[in-house]
């Protein structure tokens, strides 16, 4: 018998079924400090049982933006979930933390429950990689809001760190070394340009196989997961080489590169030291965007971007190295000169 809130539009059994199906992925996060399982009113966490001597938590919190609507053009659903844990606890690991658990936000036009489980399955399999446990979440039905056939996502994270060892940038001097680690694509940032530029002003669909990108199709090189660095930082923290790290996020180089440096410091970039990615220059030309700009937006190649002494430059590489991790040096920390935070070589900018 259909009940009041079911005429309203809300499905009460849709909801049960997405927590009977999630359960599965919600367990491959389970890591210790966890206490209980999913279907409180709270996740708890046994922050005491980790051990830390003079803890302090960071946190938060991000979404995915419009990459949402190319994974609805494609049809998939199973990664976007990785792209959201992404945001969140890189951010968490660029101040030295390590992610202890993460929670979700899935706002939906209509419970879709095998949709929502791809969702879901994406997200735990990103709490695997950050190594944060998935303590719990929220799915709420919002028919009027949004259309049955759209969701938004969103997550929230909390780290730890000794106070000692928190990583704010504030011991870079003047001659230090910019280290880049390689994104694994667009990530989660631009989005709103990406599908202007390649949708409306180029005319391609998410099924246009460019030569530039190897024959794959777009949507599937768009959706690319956002890589997750916990795991590469950590080496890196326990040998005490990072005194900075920068997650080029939204704002590209430009914006992201300068909070981890101290006033009257500046980033200069060299550029041509890196591979840039392929799927970059596609949009650019699709778009007609200023080349210089697309630092100004983009990760360019580039999804963090660690400050090192340059006595220890080698040694941050090698460390890199035995993790499987490529890296590449893309420049140096100098004197401000002017306003600006970011400088580039002109000779390789186009």
């Amino acid at each position: 018998m259909p009940t009041a809130y079911e005429n309203a539009g809300v499905s009460v059994e849709a909801g049960y079924e997405v927590v009977k199906r999630i359960k599965s992925h919600v367990a491959r996060t389970n890591r210790p400090g966890v206490m209980g399982g999913i279907g409180g009113f709270g996740g708890l966490f046994d922050l005491a049982s980790l051990h830390y001597k003079d803890p302090v938590l960071i946190s938060g919190t991000d979404g995915v933006g419009t990459k949402l609507m190319v994974a609805k053009m494609v049809g998939r659903h199973d990664t976007i979930g990785i792209d959201c844990v992404a945001m969140c606890v890189n951010d968490v690991a660029a101040c030295g933390a390590e992610p202890l658990f993460f929670l979700d936000y899935i706002a939906c036009g209509k419970n879709d429950p095998a949709l929502l489980e791809q969702v879901v399955s994406g997200v735990a399999d990103g709490c695997v990689q950050g190594e944060a446990a998935l303590v719990g979440g929220e799915t709420a039905e919002m028919p009027g809001m949004y259309a049955p056939d759209e969701y938004d996502l969103a997550g929230f994270t909390v780290g730890v760190v000794e106070r000692s060892k928190i990583v704010d940038g504030s011991t870079i001097v003047e001659g230090d070394t910019l280290i880049g680690l390689p994104s694994t694509g667009v990530h989660s940032n631009g989005f709103s340009l990406v599908r202007k530029a390649l949708f409306e002003q180029a005319g391609y669909s998410v099924n246009t196989e460019l030569p530039e990108l190897g024959g794959s199709k777009l949507g599937d090189v768009l959706l690319t997961p956002t890589k997750i660095y916990v795991k590469t930082l950590k080496p890196l923290f326990e040998a005490g080489v990072v005194k900075g790290v920068a997650h080029i996020t939204g704002g590209g180089f430009i914006e992201n590169i300068p909070r981890m440096i101290p006033a009257g410091l500046a980033a200069h970039i060299e550029l041509g030291t890196w591979p840039v990615l392929p799927i970059f220059p596609v949009i650019e030309k699709a778009g007609a965007i200023d080349h210089m700009e697309m630092y100004n937006i983009f990760n360019m190649g580039v999804g963090m971007v660690i400050a090192v002494d340059s006595a220890r430059a080698d040694e941050t590489l090698a460390l890199l190295k035995d993790s499987g991790e490529k890296a590449y040096i893309i420049g140096s920390i100098v004197k401000q000169d002017g306003d600006d935070r970011v400088t580039f070589s002109s000779d390789q900018a186009k």
